[in-house]
């Protein structure tokens, strides 16, 4: 059975940090492959994040559909 793909987004801030520990962690690895997206660093993602429903960092898209975690940053900020 193939894998859902799960994409963590997030700025490197401390609040982002603590998700993707606890959060993209917590994610079902026999049903997803998660892809953790620093897109403080990879700035050329933050339209493929917004495409998605992405408002603010973190956010983890499951299915296609965006969960914001946390407010840490509006993508607003990270173009």
């Amino acid at each position: 059975m193939k894998k859902a793909k799960a994409i963590f987004y997030h700025a490197g801030c401390p609040v982002c940090v603590e998700a993707e520990k606890k959060v993209a962690g917590a994610v079902d690895a026999q049903k997803y492959d998660v892809e953790i997206v620093h897109l403080g660093t990879n700035k050329s993602r933050v339209a493929e994040a917004e495409a998605s429903g992405v408002k603010s960092v973190p956010a983890l898209v499951l299915d296609g559909l965006p969960f914001h975690i946390n407010f840490g940053a509006p993508l607003a900020a990270l173009k």
